[in-house]
């Protein structure tokens, strides 16, 4: 196992992991679009539903990404899928238990998580494309930590009730670890450093705000 990771290394992780899983690319895109339309749309049991999707995301991460490929290749993968399994969980009480109420809303928080929401599931894998990360060497969206924080913010400034201080930690701590891929070259994570630290002061001013 190695403590330091190359971007030859983090690309050859993401080429074996995308021709495993194959085609759970295609579900995860499914399962975006369904979150984005019952948060749009909010239809009977929308919060739930969005929170699933949410929870089977980072859940996914977890497990399938960081503990069963880049583990191997990355000793501290495990702590990270770790931590992503915690997230998991939080986000899982939230499908029992909601406390929060998503929907679209024509004010800044709302247009700025659909721009996020945007970035993860249609800018991040273009630019990763002219970058040169092309598939099975790119990073597949739902199913690998950096994608799945930039949605998830997106979703979180689409709520109308205060967001959880729990729900925020992990995932700002994921946004700022960005730096990490993009010394790399993986550099469309520039945008998972500018969701996770513009969203989370958004969140928590419109949160201050609204109490």
């Amino acid at each position: 196992m190695d403590i330091l990771l190359t971007l030859e290394q983090l690309l050859d992780t993401f080429e074996r992991y995308n021709l495993d899983i194959w085609p759970m690319q295609i579900i995860a895109y499914i399962l975006g679009i369904i979150a984005v339309f019952f948060a749009i749309k909010r239809p009977r049991y929308s919060d739930r539903v969005i929170m699933g999707v949410i929870t089977f995301m980072w859940l996914w991460s977890g497990i399938g990404f960081y503990l069963l490929y880049a583990g191997p290749v990355y000793k501290p993968a495990y702590i990270l899928g770790a931590l992503t399994v915690v997230q998991a969980v939080l986000f899982l009480v939230g499908v029992f238990k909601p406390v929060m109420s998503f929907g679209f809303r024509l004010n800044i928080f709302s247009v700025t998580g659909l721009l996020f929401i945007t970035y993860a599931m249609i800018v991040y894998p273009v630019l990763g494309y002219f970058i040169g990360h092309v598939y099975p060497q790119s990073l597949p969206f739902g199913l690998v930590p950096c994608p799945v924080t930039i949605f998830t913010f997106g979703l979180l400034l689409m709520t109308d009730k205060k967001v959880p201080v729990l729900y925020l930690i992990i995932p700002l701590l994921w946004a700022i670890g960005g730096i990490m891929p993009v010394s790399l070259g993986i550099t469309e994570d520039i945008g998972l450093i500018i969701s996770g630290v513009l969203g989370t002061a958004m969140i928590i001013y419109r949160d201050r705000k609204k109490s």
